[in-house]
């Protein structure tokens, strides 16, 4: 049974799928979790309050993400090749976490700043550590690599190639339509064949020079 945080949390996430989120009401949030609003304003303060905790902990449901996957009995350049793909399937599907990733936040999107210096401590501890504000990509790419301990380097280029897929990801090919426009290609595609058989290329020389350095 989730907590009326998480609940709240769930809440807010389904709502951003379906509107911007400034369209999005403290009502209706806590309609949906089945909480009150009294609730919903003890466990984050405010709405940007709220915003925090959501970017707060799609940052870290990501962090615990990519321990699980450098912690499977494989080898550590398959580990990392499949944490390449996994980044951007999910920055695919995730636009929080898209925007965490690579700095790019849209008007849909929740963009939270920390809680304005003085201000009172939340109550609620983790509300706490929410209002520090959200880690910055490049603070997010190395927590990433200090996950895979001393593969900590080639762990941080695995992840840079994933994102560069992320930001401008390979498209085959594009069509032309009749008013000679180019045609939007699918900007957060998956990862492809192509890209996942480059990224293996380049950790397989990485993890096996004796100079540990791309030649």
């Amino acid at each position: 049974m989730p907590t009326a945080r998480e609940a709240l949390l769930d809440a807010a996430l389904g709502a951003l799928e379906r509107r911007p989120w400034s369209a999005v009401r403290m009502a209706d949030l806590a309609a949906a979790a089945r909480v009150s609003r009294q609730t919903l304003y003890n466990e984050f303060g405010s709405k940007e309050g709220l915003a925090r905790a959501l970017v707060r902990q799609e940052a870290d449901t990501y962090l615990q993400g990519v321990r699980r996957l450098l912690a499977a009995p494989a080898p550590p350049e398959r580990n990392l090749l499949v944490l390449a793909e996994w980044i951007v399937t999910r920055a695919a599907s995730r636009p929080v976490l898209r925007a965490l990733l690579t700095g790019a936040w849209d008007e849909r999107l929740p963009s939270p700043r920390p809680a304005r210096a003085g201000a009172r401590p939340a109550a609620v501890p983790a509300q706490r550590r929410a209002d520090a504000g959200p880690p910055a990509p490049g603070e997010l790419v190395a927590a990433t690599a200090a996950c895979a301990g001393e593969r900590a380097a080639v762990c941080e280029l695995a992840v840079r190639l994933a994102l560069s897929h992320v930001v401008a990801p390979v498209v085959p090919s594009v069509e032309w339509p009749g008013d000679g426009q180019c045609a939007e290609p699918d900007s957060w595609s998956p990862i492809t064949p192509a890209m996942t058989r480059l990224i293996e290329t380049i950790l397989s020389v990485e993890t096996t020079s004796p100079r540990k350095i791309i030649p």
